[in-house]
């Protein structure tokens, strides 16, 4: 087996998130979204001494257990992976990979709860970020997401189902009008273009819209008619924002240069278990809104009898879970490194009549040492690379009787889990969340107490 090969294999068994593993020649091949069952067909991009990597080409035949899929872009869209999968079998193909992942960390997972559905399996995003491109060099302008296997190719997604009809309806109307205008899209190796993305937020529970336009600024471009045609356009929701955003960064990245509000207030207002939560166009917030009803009403669960208790809220975004922590706390502290997050988290912790709540910007690791309270709960919901060494020193020396982990990446999670182990904390809980439907990605929260307390 070498470099370049071209090999036909069965999947035999996965690993997170979503990799088919086959064995040829005493070696593992991993298989990015390949399923077991499946008999697959790809080059080998990557070997080492004991394993290789395979990149997927062709599904040459399905494994027994699959559907047809539901959305017309499956398989050249690099979006969702899994559609083909049942949802029972999705569910049990999570629960496996993340057991396997406490397994192999020799990581307990105490009382495990399994797996919690989703609320709704399509049309549940809340937001979407789509690129400008096009299908091939030179092609016609599209806007959408990336495609598989290509480094530059995007293809249009109008037909998406993982969002409803009013993103659809946006999507289709501005890669239309922008065509029809011929003004070039962003390519982030020439540095030349105009248009780079759209992102479309809209609220499940209240139906308002923020669609914000992504651009740099070498076209001085008139907005005013592509906003018009947008406010004329029928929705089932409610158009409540339109932001032009200038971004000349090199990155890739949405970074906001200058933000332009074309229409409305800015932000939108979303409803999770009987609060108000503002969204502006960087916020940070669940992009399944009635999951993250479940999700947070886990943490809830978990924090027990709080009524007089201080609870840490750390890596607190816009302060979501802080304040739906509020309720059964004598106090909340929360801390996220984005000024304008927590800003956010203060103005909604004030829309809902919260006195309780303190949001605090800056770094966790530093910021903490600052903090005077000491907490009984911690609630930590890191990045997906995990809590920081020196963020943890300090959520360790503070000593509280229960922390609860909510974990996006069950990878770093379980190396977490085994550094708060070694420092005298059990694992009482574990139960899996399934945020993302149709995808591999799965939410893990757990409950740790303090022994000897």
């Amino acid at each position: 087996m070498k470099k370049g090969n071209e090999l036909e294999i069965l999947i035999e068994e996965m690993e997170f998130p979503s990799q088919g593993i086959a064995h040829v020649e005493d070696k593992k091949i991993y298989v990015k979204n390949a399923f077991k069952g499946q008999k697959v067909f790809g080059r080998i991009t990557k070997k080492r001494q004991d394993h290789a990597e395979l990149r997927l080409l062709e599904v040459r035949e399905r494994a027994p257990y699959e559907i047809e899929q539901k959305c017309s872009h499956f398989g050249v869209c690099g979006g969702c992976s899994s559609q083909t999968v049942p949802y029972d079998k999705q569910l049990e193909f999570k629960k496996e990979q993340v057991l396997k992942l406490f397994q192999d960390a020799k990581v307990p997972t105490g009382n495990f709860k399994g797996i919690e559905e989703s609320p709704i399996l399509w049309e549940y995003r809340n937001k979407m970020e789509f690129t400008f491109g096009d299908e091939e060099k030179g092609g016609p302008l599209t806007l959408g997401m990336h495609m598989k296997g290509k480094s530059f190719g995007v293809i249009n997604v109008g037909q998406c189902t993982l969002v409803d009809e009013d993103f659809r309806k946006i999507l289709t109307l501005t890669v239309d009008y922008f065509r029809s205008k011929e003004l070039p899209y962003y390519r982030i190796m020439a540095r030349q273009g105009y248009l780079r993305n759209l992102i479309v937020r809209k609220a499940k529970k209240t139906g308002e819209i923020l669609v914000n336009l992504v651009t740099t600024t070498q076209i001085n471009f008139d907005l005013t008619e592509w906003l018009e045609l947008l406010k004329k356009q029928s929705y089932a929701g409610k158009l409540s924002t339109v932001i032009h955003t200038e971004n000349d960064s090199l990155s890739e990245a949405v970074i906001v240069d200058k933000l332009n509000v074309l229409l409305g207030e800015g932000y939108i207002t979303e409803e999770l278990l009987g609060l108000k939560f503002k969204i502006s166009p960087l916020s940070f917030f669940q992009t399944n809104s009635l999951g993250a009803e479940k999700l947070y009403s886990i943490v809830r669960d978990f924090m027990g009898d709080a009524d007089n208790k201080v609870v840490f809220d750390l890596y607190c975004g816009t302060g979501t879970i802080g304040q739906i922590a509020a309720g059964k706390a004598q106090k909340v502290v929360g801390i996220e490194l984005i000024e304008e997050a927590v800003e956010a988290a203060n103005e909604n912790a004030k829309l809902n009549g919260l006195n309780n709540c303190t949001f605090i910007a800056g770094d966790v690791a530093e910021t903490i040492k600052t903090v005077t309270d000491k907490p009984d709960i911690i609630i930590l919901d890191p990045p997906r690379s995990g809590v920081m060494p020196k963020a943890m020193e300090y959520v360790i020396k503070f000593n509280a009787k229960d922390i609860i982990y909510v974990s996006c990446n069950p990878k770093s999670l379980v190396t977490d889990l085994a550094r708060l182990q070694y420092s005298g904390y059990q694992i009482c809980e574990t139960v899996l969340m399934d945020m993302f439907p149709n995808t591999p990605h799965v939410e893990t929260v757990v409950k740790l107490c303090k022994k000897n307390q």
